[in-house]
């Protein structure tokens, strides 16, 4: 494995390049844009790279269903660390493009919501084609495919772009979570401030069966902070759900209710526990501290022991 390699979506002039960059590690590693998520998540599955920085979540638009969809099946990867980037687009043009000569745009599909807005008010006659991503969209309006596209202002000058506009975004402080993806090992030490990813897949269809696996969360004080379904690709209905929660797996409520869900589920996959990017520390209910879960489980030892 080359463990010295991270890949992420590219081309370069990405925001997902930018996110990236974030990270101290990132220096020291060599940074290689790949075309599509599959191919980066790919690349850490085969050992060509040792992570992978991929989005996962939009403010505005939600889940990126390309990664949630990756990451729920194939062979295993987890989640060791998360990025909060905020967002904001610029309208890169061919130097001397004018706002009325604008007539043809593009950018990721995740982006389109995001701009919708200004593009209704701003340019309501102009065509939007999705690209691959938004630094592949400043590559096709250098080829001259399309007039601009919107993309982070910090792409213009790889791709010998002009931004027209900055500071484009339909909802102020939009931002996009992205993950950086290995292998499987142990997860990291918890810091108090952490996520837990995990998907898992509904046994049988029947009223309420949603429900008693989020209890499996609920009775033990853990606070989901993102669920999403997404088809399974098995027909009409059928669904595996991926979930974040607050805490740590080594957090007894935490790995309480994954094995609650292992117990009732077909499938659970853990994707990780990592530190929170906001640092935010969850408020826990009293009763499912780890002090409070030995003591209940040493007055049952006592009980089945006989000493009351």
């Amino acid at each position: 494995m080359s463990a010295s390699r991270y890949t992420y979506l590219g081309p370069e002039g990405t925001f997902t390049e930018a996110a990236l960059r974030t990270l101290p590690e990132a220096a020291t590693r060599e940074l290689v844009p790949m075309v599509s998520v599959p191919a980066v998540l790919d690349a850490v599955r085969n050992g060509e790279a040792g992570g992978a920085l991929v989005p996962i979540e939009n403010s505005v638009e939600g889940g990126v269903t390309a990664t949630l969809d990756e990451l729920a099946t194939g062979a295993p990867l987890m989640i060791y660390r998360e990025v909060l980037l905020p967002i904001a687009f610029a309208l890169l043009v061919r130097p001397g493009t004018r706002l009325k000569d604008v007539k043809t745009v593009t950018g990721h599909p995740v982006a389109q919501p995001q701009v919708r807005k200004w593009l209704r008010a701003q340019l309501p006659d102009a065509l939007w084609e999705s690209s691959a991503s938004n630094a592949d969209g400043a590559r096709l309006v250098q080829e001259g495919r399309f007039d601009g596209a919107f993309a982070g202002e910090f792409a213009a000058s790889t791709y010998g772009l002009e931004p027209l506009v900055t500071e484009i975004h339909d909802a102020k402080n939009a931002a996009t979570r992205f993950v950086l993806v290995g292998r499987p090992a142990r997860p990291a030490a918890p810091t108090g401030a952490d996520k837990t990813s995990a998907v898992f897949w509904l046994g049988d269809d029947h009223p309420g069966a949603l429900l008693e696996l989020l209890q499996e969360y609920a009775v033990r004080g853990v606070n989901l902070v993102r669920i999403e379904s997404r088809p399974t690709g098995e027909g009409i209905g059928r669904y595996c759900f991926s979930v974040d929660c607050e805490g740590h797996i080594t957090d007894r409520r935490v790995s309480e209710a994954l094995m609650g869900l292992k117990r009732i589920c077909p499938q659970v996959r853990f994707l990780g526990s990592y530190p929170r990017a906001d640092e935010v520390r969850p408020q826990v209910r009293p009763g499912t501290t780890d002090s409070e879960f030995t003591d209940a489980a040493d007055w049952l030892g006592r009980a089945l022991d006989g000493r009351g």
